[in-house]
């Protein structure tokens, strides 16, 4: 009898914590989806047609893609004697993305990274998931330059040809200003929109991102 009862202990022990691994599994996915975790964190000033629209700031993956991140990092902060200050919004396409980062042609045609013109694909271990995804502009295989774009929605179709390395953190207002203004030829936006000024802003410590597929 005494054999069966610490047999009985132990099943119901066993379905205990079987249940309270469930538990903690929902509630988890109910906080939403742990993502990449956060290494850096930068900031765009923006204006929209002349007049301040805000910051958006943004935080990158650098334990994922850590030569990817510093070629933003150092482009938002100017250290090589060039990047983003005062260059443009050139693409934006309601519903998908905004794209930027071409401060030599303005128009996408040009831009380049810390390491030289182009630098290879680091990975794609990061998916276009959610709303607000920084990821690499390209030419195709191996052409990342300096050229970026942040997604509007989820954007599954980019997954393993763009290289995402950061998402938005603050700022989606200034994200929704950005899409919402009309556009043009080219997807041209009508009224210029600008980043005035970037750099990076202290981060206490690492922190995983947290998302809703």
């Amino acid at each position: 009898m005494a054999r069966a009862l610490r047999v009985e202990g132990r099943v119901a022990i066993s379905a205990a914590l079987a249940l309270c691994i469930v538990a903690a599994v929902l509630l988890h996915g109910a906080e939403g989806k742990v993502g990449p975790k956060v290494t850096d964190k930068v900031y765009f000033d923006v204006e929209i047609g002349g007049k301040p629209a805000g910051r958006i700031t943004m935080g990158l993956f650098g334990a994922t893609v850590p030569k990817t991140v510093e070629n933003f990092k150092k482009l938002c902060t100017h250290e090589e004697g060039f990047g983003y200050k005062n260059s443009i919004f050139h693409r934006v396409i309601k519903g998908f993305m905004a794209q930027g980062g071409d401060f030599t042609n303005f128009d996408g045609t040009g831009g380049k990274s810390i390491y030289g013109e182009k630098f290879a694909d680091e990975n794609f271990k990061i998916k276009h998931s959610v709303k607000g995804m920084l990821s690499m502009a390209n030419a195709g295989k191996d052409t990342n330059g300096s050229q970026f774009f942040l997604t509007f929605a989820k954007t599954s179709w980019l997954d393993g040809r763009h290289v995402v390395f950061g998402l938005v953190l603050d700022g989606y207002d200034v994200l929704e200003k950005i899409e919402q203004n009309p556009t043009g030829s080219r997807d041209r936006p009508k009224l210029e929109v600008k980043i005035v000024d970037a750099g990076v802003l202290e981060l206490s410590e690492p922190f995983n991102a947290e998302f809703d597929e």
